[in-house]
């Protein structure tokens, strides 16, 4: 081997495993949030969500609109607290608001359903940068990381020599990863 391949090869260990090093923490905040994003119709990646029922104290249909009787529903459930507001979608059905949970009430059932929403605060700030909701300076900083995750990818193809790098098995592992999405985006097309 030349001494130009070989200082060729030098630099671009140096890159791939500085550039590597760098990308590490995005890689990781990427990869966990693109494994919520993906499954989002199974599960909140962004707040858990839990539902519990119990019966209410029966009311005429016109004291449900009267404020008492939202305050009725709170102690029924246990709860106390503001009630930020409440919302009629139909005759048969009144919703509760309250900070962090929602109390709708079915009055011909006589039965609530109080649904209580906590933030997953890691995952759903990992899910914001994932998805680019800041914009800004953050486009930049999700930009530099792609173009980053392109030289990794570049500079990997030539880590090995021999049967096991490029021009080896290398070039037939490289090829599957290439034919996979294509294959999808035709079988979706």
């Amino acid at each position: 081997m030349g001494r130009r391949a070989a200082r060729w090869r030098r630099w671009n260990r140096a890159i791939h495993r500085d550039l590597g090093y760098v990308c590490v923490g995005l890689t990781l905040v990427y990869a966990v949030s693109g494994v919520a994003v993906n499954h989002i119709r199974d599960w909140n990646p962004n707040y858990r969500v839990t539902v519990d029922t119990f019966p209410v104290p029966e009311a005429s249909r016109s004291a449900v609109t009267d404020s008492a009787f939202p305050l009725a529903v709170l102690r029924a459930a246990g709860l106390d607290g503001p009630v930020r507001g409440t919302f009629r979608p139909d005759s048969a059905t009144l919703e509760v608001f309250l900070p962090a949970l929602t109390v709708r009430v079915d009055l011909d059932a006589q039965v609530a359903t109080l649904a209580r929403v906590q933030e997953r605060p890691l995952l759903r700030r990992a899910n914001l940068l994932h998805l680019n909701e800041p914009r800004g300076f953050w486009t930049y900083i999700a930009d530099i990381f792609a173009l980053a995750l392109i030289l990794l990818a570049v500079t990997g193809l030539f880590m090995m020599k021999g049967k096991y790098g490029i021009t080896g098995r290398g070039a037939w592992l490289t090829g599957l990863g290439i034919l996979l999405p294509v294959v999808i985006l035709l079988v979706l097309a």
